[in-house]
């Protein structure tokens, strides 16, 4: 490793402890990779990229002495609610139209069968022409 690379880490977990114990001196004091980042002024795709040990370890700390889900973990388990109970909600309509499409397809075959048994020429009793007839 190298000294800069030696330096950031120290960085990070100094942020870290600093985030953990409530006492942020350059961030909103957020257990977030960002408020994790500017506190330990380093950029946050080094956290992702160069340090992301250092990441997952942050994340693990947060759950353990804090009794608390990362922000990140909260909005993916809100989002996954929000698509289960979409997906519920679909699942239902697209029972209640398989329904509608049989009911449908029962009155069309009803329907198609009355017309084969009605005379050549007659007309149904509400049927009205629109234009006059010469009979």
């Amino acid at each position: 490793m190298t000294e800069q690379s030696t330096d950031e880490r120290t960085r990070i977990r100094d942020a870290i402890d600093r985030l953990l114990a409530g006492q942020p001196t350059a961030s909103n004091g957020a257990l977030t990779i960002v408020a994790l980042a500017a506190e330990a002024g380093v950029h946050r795709m080094a956290l992702q990229k160069r340090h992301a040990d250092l990441k997952n370890e942050f994340y693990d700390r947060v759950r353990t002495e804090t009794k608390q889900l990362p922000e990140s973990e909260r909005r993916l388990r809100k989002a996954v609610s929000d698509l289960k109970e979409a997906v519920a909600t679909q699942k239902a309509e697209i029972t209640a139209l398989r329904h509608q499409v049989t009911q449908l397809a029962l009155a069309n075959a009803v329907l198609t069968l009355r017309a084969k048994e009605r005379p050549l020429g007659g007309s149904p009793d509400n049927v009205v022409p629109l234009y006059p007839t010469e009979e």
